[in-house]
């Protein structure tokens, strides 16, 4: 019996997520494992987030330039915010007051109270974004904002209500703050590699070359590691953020794409689109950081998100249109490297983006 499958201890509360072609968000019961409703939009939704102490969760639809508030708490749609350009990515402010909508055709960055859902301040670029993160609330660089300005390959710092440009050459794609705040990290994508960029000398510290196109990046949440997917390799590539250099290439499937992370126990799911499966990597720090197991999870997993409390591995899967869900307490390291499927749920079609909240 002790040697037995823990049993899931559940999560209470609800995910989120947004069916690019269904005009609809479903919501899940994460305590049943079950699809509870679809909330309509009457757009197709492309992103999804939830703020973190007011129960509502915000659907990002470009094809009529809207955010939609979803009241969490009813499981129905709220107020609308239109947009006079067509957004692409929204993010919540550090604070927690406004969305801040990324427009590429507009060239700007556009501030959404979410006390009014009415768009306010604009941030104007000099080209298209592709990208942006905010430095982090306790540090010196608070309200700084960074942008990626894609083919224009340069990156755009806001702060203090300006804008200073810095050139950095051949296309650039996602990034992110450096858990310091001091350095902001670009995804050099014509180049294959991380390019470190210091925020108060305004220039660039280190060029860091790496085996893959740096598509996906994702952050362990305490900031010492940088996990990087994308066109080149069958690995994920390990990248220590403060000695700015390469850790460990670890193989993570076929065509490795989205990735996320759990805390304890801190293991790393990387998405496999083309294998119809994700791997599972121990990244806790002392450990042996390679794949503990794989699941098979459906066709095109594309996104993933994982409970707050660590019990579930939330995987859409775009071309089946469902949501596979892992029990994390259950992973372990097998000689099979296979990991049990806990369910599948049906959630609508080509789902692309989810969040989980908790009930109220």
């Amino acid at each position: 019996m002790g040697c037995g499958r823990k049993k899931a201890i559940g999560f209470r509360g609800f995910a989120f997520v947004a069916n690019q072609e269904g005009q609809a968000v479903a919501v899940v019961d994460l305590t049943a494992l079950a699809l509870t409703r679809h909330i309509p939009l009457g757009a197709n939704p492309a992103q999804v987030l939830a703020h973190p102490s007011i129960p509502s969760v915000y659907a990002l639809t470009p094809g009529d330039a809207s955010i939609h508030e979803i009241r969490a708490g009813e499981l129905k749609p709220g107020r609308k915010a239109v947009l006079p350009f067509e957004p692409s990515l929204m993010k919540l402010s550090p604070a927690g007051d406004a969305i801040w909508a990324m427009c590429p055709k507009g060239k700007a960055l556009i501030r959404v109270p979410v006390d009014t859902l009415r768009p306010g301040v604009r941030i104007s670029l000099p080209a298209e974004p592709s990208a942006f993160d905010f430095a982090p609330e306790d540090r010196s660089t608070r309200g700084a904002i960074a942008i990626s300005l894609g083919a224009e390959g340069a990156l755009a710092l806001a702060r203090g209500g300006k804008v200073e440009t810095h050139a950095l050459g051949g296309e650039t794609g996602d990034v992110l703050f450096r858990s310091d705040g001091r350095q902001a990290i670009v995804a050099g994508l014509s180049d294959r590699q991380l390019i470190f960029h210091d925020i108060e000398s305004g220039r660039v510290a280190v060029r860091l070359p790496l085996a893959v196109r740096p598509s996906k990046l994702c952050m362990k949440p305490d900031g010492g590691q940088l996990f990087v997917t994308g066109e080149g390799s069958d690995a994920v590539v390990n990248v220590f953020p403060f000695w700015t250099e390469v850790g460990l290439f670890m193989l993570a499937g076929r065509a490795p794409g989205a990735m996320a992370v759990s805390r304890s126990p801190e293991y790393l799911f990387v998405a496999n689109p083309r294998s119809g499966n994700v791997s599972i990597v121990n990244i806790g720090s002392g450990q042996s950081q390679k794949m503990v197991a794989q699941a098979n999870v459906g066709r095109g997993p594309c996104f993933i998100a994982v409970t707050p409390n660590d019990e579930y591995a939330c995987v859409l899967n775009r071309d089946s249109g469902d949501m596979a869900v892992l029990h994390i307490p259950s992973i372990t390291a097998k000689r099979s490297k296979s990991a049990t499927l806990l369910t599948m749920i049906p959630v609508g079609s080509a789902p692309v983006s989810a969040v989980v909240k908790a009930a109220g």
